[in-house]
């Protein structure tokens, strides 16, 4: 083999200036830093690898949802009356038990005062009644303390006993009608308590049904609310993709500001809609930062998994070539590299699916593997 002086020496001497080029053109590439790095040591090229691993396979498919309150609907008068005034407006914020309306209150007082009087008088009553228990009850005993001796009247002992009868039935009359004002007075306290229409949750009032002055009765609508810091995620899933969807699954979703958060699945309702094959999902939502306000019915995209996970060997995409229609990587052994054909399946972020041609830990060349050829050797780039 020449050696760089005498090639040089062979430029020098060849007669024509082109031949001169020519020479000297091969010369410095296979004298170049280029041509070196390539080659390596003792000729082996340069590559870089990636591992085949073992991961597993999640394919997701973006389904749209919304937004759902697990508590909306509206707050209802529970008795008979006329507004009197209202607490909140449209827009409003309020917690479980503040006041969003008041009723009026006077024929309520008014029937709740005539109940706590008959209340008193009943009990009076039954005073009265046991008072006359317990004479009864003395006479009795005095009578029966006279047994022995020839004071004793039988026809006196025998009235005395249906005295004390008859007194014990009075007490039990007196004491139902006592327990039944009771109950009245408590009704009267509680439909008092009712003139009070109270939140039962916390939420936003979002419209107001009557105003001060109206008349409701029981079960009128006053307000509308909705529970906007207590929502759900809901979609109609096809049915075929509800595979991946068992209770407790995490997956993220996707806010319209284009912020990603994770949701948890909480229930599959078993209720299938005939026109579209899909069946409504409840997602528990795990919200992070959000640009923007939330809001009932507002829409979010949901990546729902094409099927339950599974473990697949993946290898990376730069290290597949193709050449007549057939996938073929180079692996490394013993360094050198080998020629291997393989069958792929679907695509892993980066990364493909192997079917079948290579194991869990075989290492492929990634970068550097378009000018290799079968047995050539090669040095991974950053080892020596």
């Amino acid at each position: 083999m020449n050696t760089a002086a005498e090639a040089t020496e062979d430029v020098l001497s060849t007669r024509s200036p082109a031949g001169r080029l020519a020479v000297l053109f091969l010369a410095c590439l296979a004298l170049s830093p280029a041509t070196a790095a390539a080659q390596g040591q003792n000729g082996a090229t340069a590559v870089r690898v990636d591992t085949v691993v073992m991961e597993p396979l999640s394919q997701t498919v973006p389904v749209i949802g919304r937004l759902v309150a697990r508590q909306a609907g509206v707050v209802a008068a529970r008795i008979n009356g006329p507004i009197e005034e209202f607490m909140v407006e449209v827009g409003d914020r309020v917690e479980a038990g503040d006041v969003i309306a008041i009723l009026n209150r006077d024929l309520l007082t008014a029937r709740r005062d005539l109940a706590a009087s008959e209340l008193q008088e009943a009990l009076a009553k039954m005073a009265t009644k046991s008072a006359g228990l317990a004479l009864a009850q003395q006479e009795k005993k005095r009578i029966e303390g006279l047994k022995s001796s020839a004071a004793f009247n039988k026809s006196r002992a025998e009235d005395v006993e249906q005295e004390v009868a008859i007194a014990k039935a009075e007490m039990q009359e007196s004491e139902a009608n006592a327990a039944t004002y009771r109950s009245e007075l408590r009704l009267a306290e509680i439909n008092l308590s009712y003139a009070e229409v109270r939140a039962r949750y916390a939420g936003v009032v979002t419209r107001r049904h009557a105003e001060a002055g109206s008349y409701v009765q029981v079960g009128d609508p006053v307000v509308s609310m909705v529970a906007d810091e207590s929502l759900e995620i809901e979609a109609d899933v096809p049915y075929q993709r509800l595979a991946g969807l068992v209770p407790g699954t995490l997956t993220r979703f996707t806010l319209d500001d284009g912020s990603e958060h994770w949701a948890i699945v909480r229930a599959v309702v078993p209720t299938e809609n005939p026109l579209t094959r899909t069946r409504a999902v409840r997602f528990i939502p795990e919200f992070g930062e959000t640009e923007r306000p939330l809001a009932n019915e507002q829409s979010v995209t949901v990546s729902v998994p094409l099927g339950a996970p599974r473990d697949v060997l993946t290898v990376h995409k730069d290290a597949i070539i193709k050449r007549g229609g057939q996938s073929i990587v180079y692996v490394v052994q013993n360094g050198s590299a080998e020629l291997r054909p393989i069958r792929l399946g679907e695509a892993v972020g980066s990364r493909l699916e192997v079917l079948d041609g290579l194991g869990d830990g075989d290492v492929v060349v990634v970068r550097g593997n378009e000018r290799l050829r079968p047995g050539d050797k090669v040095t991974i780039d950053g080892q020596t």
